[in-house]
């Protein structure tokens, strides 16, 4: 496909990276030119400097030959202009990224007027999957499916757990039915595993599992279920704002710690039931004095990733066990944030990427969208899809032992009308199930591509 993108900052270079990658063709464009260069000098892609929402700018960077046109930069008004400007003039798919609050509620409006293919809030949709993390305090990470109905619960096996040594084939007698282990992570290396797999203390694991048999799965392994009743952010921004409110539905008391008085005002005038405390999430008084010893859960959302990243890495001296969640964003601190302890990493760069990325997954579909979610796990290694079949899939009636998949695939669950199947040898495919998939390959678009021939 014939790609453009506005903006060169974080976002628009992890998208410029994963969808030259995929094989598409890419054009970006910037009014800086400092920007432009920051990903053209290091990704192959054409550039155009000009100001997105310029018709003569378009025009230049070939908006008339595009296939989509994703606006990803600073300015939710920009965005929303160039998209415009670009289905009118090239006819093409527009991607809008729309962050601010106030439009939160009339999305659905502005998509219809505007004719905007997607939208996408980075910090609503993160606030959306801390929540799920908080939630299940022991997940490393939680990835839904099957509008909720399925999820992907990745985990620590702890010391001592019943699945230490134990063969994948005998987990049935000891976790119940319903779990099924999709992803193990052994010293490193990331395997599907099969029947004869051993499973190990320490090794991080991804499960299926339905919502109702999270709880009772972790207690079998020897993880107490954790209520999490108070909950500290670490800065008052965008993100913050949209976590309170959703935390605050769910009853689970909230405390702010933003820098900016005048943010402190506002957020004291929107939040009415959160405490908002004037300060530095890190200042160590200030975090002593606001009994940060006992939150059951810290997120740490400030501007700064390296406050950020420290507050962390205090917590996790000071209390082991407070559920902490690290917002971060620069791309050179990935590498080495996976190594520290710093609980559970929240990006909205790869937040955006991910959902744009199955955007346009399901626009190379000649039948319609066939990835019906998408999510990058075990930091990027593997990729979980859900995907419908379609009618031009020749498989169906053929019981899934005998189906030729891809080495290193695996189909985890079945969504059959609402109901939910945990697949097994001798279940079939029907056309319109909908299914997930873990795989270690990358760039799938359809069912069809996770067979062999």
């Amino acid at each position: 496909m014939n790609i453009i993108i506005a903006g060169c900052g974080k976002v628009g270079r992890s998208l410029a990276d994963r969808l030259t990658t995929a094989g598409h063709e890419v054009t970006v464009m910037d009014k800086s030119y400092e920007a432009l260069t920051s990903v053209t000098s290091f990704i192959d892609v054409m550039g155009y400097q000009g100001d997105c929402t310029s018709i003569a700018t378009q025009m230049d960077a070939g908006i008339k030959n595009a296939d989509l046109l994703i606006a990803v930069t600073d300015d939710d008004e920009k965005n929303m202009l160039a998209c415009l400007i670009a289905r009118k003039t090239g006819k093409c798919h527009t991607i809008a990224r729309i962050r601010s609050p106030q439009y939160t509620d009339e999305i659905q409006y502005l998509k219809d007027e505007l004719g905007l293919s997607m939208s996408i809030n980075p910090e609503m949709v993160a606030a959306e999957e801390i929540v799920r993390l908080i939630q299940i305090p022991s997940a490393l990470e939680v990835d839904t499916f099957a509008k909720g109905k399925v999820s992907l619960v990745g985990i620590k096996i702890p010391e001592g757990s019943v699945l230490d040594g134990l063969k994948m084939k005998n987990m049935y007698g000891k976790v119940g039915a319903g779990a099924l282990v999709c992803v193990a992570e052994h010293n490193g290396e990331v395997v599907i595993p099969n029947g004869e797999y051993v499973l190990h203390s320490g090794d991080t694991i991804s499960a299926r599992l339905s919502m109702v048999e999270i709880n009772n799965f972790l207690n079998n392994i020897g993880i107490k279920a954790k209520k999490i009743k108070n909950v500290m952010l670490a800065g008052g921004g965008t993100i913050g704002y949209y976590l309170a409110k959703k935390l605050l539905d769910l009853r689970i008391r909230v405390k702010i710690i933003e820098k900016n008085p005048e943010r402190c005002e506002e957020l004291a005038e929107i939040l009415p039931k959160a405490m908002i405390i004037c300060g530095d999430a890190t200042d160590k008084r200030l975090l002593i004095q606001e009994s940060v010893d006992e939150m059951d859960a810290v997120c740490a959302l400030m501007h700064s990733d390296e406050a950020n990243i420290l507050l962390s890495l205090y917590l996790n001296k000071l209390d082991s066990n407070i559920k902490v969640i690290t917002k971060v964003h620069r791309n050179s601190y990935e590498d080495i944030v996976n190594e520290l302890p710093v609980g559970n990493k929240i990006s909205t760069k790869e937040i955006t990427s991910d959902y744009i990325a199955r955007y346009v997954r399901s626009m190379q579909n000649s039948i319609g969208s066939e990835v019906e979610a998408l999510y990058r796990i075990m930091d990027g290694k593997v990729e979980a899809l859900e995907l419908s079949v379609g009618e031009d899939f020749n498989y169906t009636g053929l019981e899934l032992r005998d189906l030729p998949l891809l080495d290193n695939t695996l189909i985890c669950s079945i969504n059959r009308k609402g109901r939910i199947i945990r697949p097994g040898g001798r279940d079939r495919l029907e056309r319109g199930d909908s299914v997930v998939v873990v795989t270690t390959h990358k760039n799938i678009h359809g069912i069809n591509e996770i067979v062999k021939g």
